[in-house]
């Protein structure tokens, strides 16, 4: 069965730095788009990041541009997400999906459980 596990979370002091990991199984990773997400208490779910296929193609979202880098190693099938000068604010619940395509008319999205991040003083 398709799963996707993220681990990786936990608390940090504002500035600090945590690396996420997302260890997918059950389809072809390397098919796959990847992206993390990210929900906080009494926030809608959020884009962050994205990655294609190859690693060769990276977006992110502007509240974390320039401190979070996503990552992928279709080897291992994991991706990850390394979250640097972490503020307040970032603390949420982050999820990993899995996005990639059937046929010329389905879609597969698959969504792991989520990792707790804690910024906190």
């Amino acid at each position: 069965q398709v799963q996707l596990v993220e681990s990786g979370g936990g608390l940090v002091q504002p500035g600090g730095s945590l690396r996420l990991s997302c260890a997918a199984s059950g389809f072809t990773f390397s098919s796959a788009a990847m992206s993390w997400y990210r929900q906080a208490p009494g926030k809608e779910r959020e884009w962050v990041a994205a990655i294609g296929t190859t690693g060769g193609s990276t977006n992110y979202a502007d509240s974390v541009k320039g401190r979070f880098t996503i990552s992928r190693d279709n080897a291992k099938n994991t991706v990850y997400l390394q979250m640097n000068s972490l503020k307040p604010e970032d603390t949420a619940v982050y999820y990993c999906k899995a996005e990639g395509r059937i046929n010329l008319v389905r879609t597969y999205g698959y969504w792991g459980q989520g990792t707790q991040v804690t910024v906190s003083s």
